[in-house]
């Protein structure tokens, strides 16, 4: 059996053309790597610096993938680009047409290439084609930071954000399952200035975000209190929470699935996936003069069986 070249590269690998449907999606590096029958043979980076640039779209500069289109003069753009550009080539400014570059299409097909993702841990390969649809769902992606309280665009795995949370946006963290959060406003009528704020919990090996905040639901004012989980969706779901608000006699009560932070912070509020409450109840919750809010609520994590 003959060997399969390689050149190797931090973006694509190139192998000979194959027929993509019989290939495997994913391959793990290592075992590639380690097997015997199939021999790496090191190219200079000027080829692969090539391959990079003939399929990089002088547009958007992103990467092209079928239909790939020429002008008669030889210039790619990608598909998506096409219409944008008014069918003019953006190197010569000839017309563009309906004329597709088949040869860089075959190329394309017939690369392999790493997950973006590898240093966060993915080993797998992937047909060019396939790349992106793994990356959109690739269990190693990054995750965007979950304090919603500046636009910060942090992104890392999960121990990484705690320790980033802890450090630059100084969040408490606090250990166990059962909390306690207070929250208090002197003058309750200013929800566009309501304090935003984000706690931290440690429980079962794994970390929760509360969140507590006021925005406005259509012309009302309300609070609201919910938990995301650090981690998927999938292991989100093996959790629930209960958050819990009384005062004055009253009291509410709140049960759910925590979201995962892969889900937007804004996403889950405007869902209305938590312990919402109108401002008038809040300020029956606060007692006294009803003036000043005084809101303390309480929240139990547990792991479903």
């Amino acid at each position: 059996m003959a060997p399969i070249d390689l050149f190797f590269d931090d973006d694509i690998r190139s192998i000979p053309s194959v027929d993509s449907p019989q290939m495997e999606e994913s391959i793990d590096v290592n075992e590639l790597l380690n097997d015997p029958m199939h021999t790496a043979l090191k190219f200079n980076g000027t080829i692969t610096s090539t391959i990079r640039e003939l399929l990089k779209c002088p547009v958007c500069l992103n990467a092209m993938y079928s239909p790939i289109y020429q002008c008669s003069n030889g210039h790619t753009v990608c598909s998506s680009c096409k219409p944008r550009i008014h069918d003019r080539c953006p190197t010569c400014r000839h017309e563009l047409g309906n004329i597709r570059c088949l040869a860089l299409e075959k190329l394309a097909a017939s690369l392999i290439v790493p997950c973006k993702y590898q240093g966060f841990g993915c080993k797998g390969i992937y047909l060019y084609h396939n790349r992106i649809k793994h990356e959109s769902q690739c269990p190693h992606r990054p995750y965007n930071c979950p304090y919603a309280g500046s636009e910060c665009t942090v992104l890392g795995d999960i121990p990484s954000l705690v320790a980033h949370l802890k450090d630059d946006h100084k969040v408490d963290v606090h250990n166990g399952c059962t909390f306690h959060h207070r929250y208090a406003k002197s003058n309750p009528q200013e929800v566009e200035n309501a304090t935003w704020m984000l706690t931290l919990f440690s429980c079962f090996g794994q970390y929760f975000c509360l969140h507590f905040e006021a925005f406005q639901l259509g012309t009302a004012p309300v609070y609201i209190a919910f938990l995301q989980f650090m981690g998927d969706d999938n292991e989100a779901k093996n959790y629930s929470y209960s958050l819990e608000v009384c005062g004055d006699g009253k009291k509410m009560i709140w049960e759910g699935v925590p979201k995962s932070i892969r889900d937007n912070h804004r996403k889950v509020r405007d869902s209305l996936d938590g312990l919402i409450i109108q401002r008038k109840m809040a300020l029956r919750f606060s007692g006294g003069d009803q003036k000043e809010l005084k809101l303390r609520v309480t929240g139990r994590i547990w792991k479903e069986h």
